[in-house]
């Protein structure tokens, strides 16, 4: 089956950069949106930023709009999650997912069905 497995996480100093790698396995099941999401204690799981695997239109949550930038490489079939101006706030467990069935640039966890383990991000004030 198709495997998700997240790199690029770390400690940072405030505005800052880090670049996150998703590598997913190619299975048999296709795959039409990837995002990354985020959690941190006491709070829900946010969608950061999603992209359609093939029109590679995109979509971020306001808090990251001119800082992150989510991509794609087909050929390494990876995904990333390019973060500037890295912000405390913006420290958190960052996960990779994909859809297997919804397309476009879906912002909610029950529309991936494919999960990373995820990867820490802290960054320091």
């Amino acid at each position: 089956q198709v495997t998700l497995v997240e790199s690029g996480g770390g400690l940072v100093q405030a505005g800052g950069s880090l670049r996150l790698s998703c590598a997913a396995s190619r299975g048999t099941v296709s795959r039409y949106a990837m995002g990354w999401f985020r959690q941190t204690p006491g709070k829900e799981r946010e969608s950061v930023a999603a992209i359609d695997w093939v029109a590679m239109n995109t979509r971020y949550t306001d808090s990251v709009k001119g800082r992150f930038t989510i991509s794609r490489d087909n050929a390494k079939n990876t995904l990333y999650l390019q973060m500037n101006s890295l912000k405390p706030e913006d420290t958190a467990f960052y996960y990779c997912a994909a859809s297997s069935r919804v397309g476009g640039t879906p912002y909610s966890q029950f529309q991936f069905d494919l999960w990373g383990r995820g990867t820490q991000v802290t960054v320091s004030s």
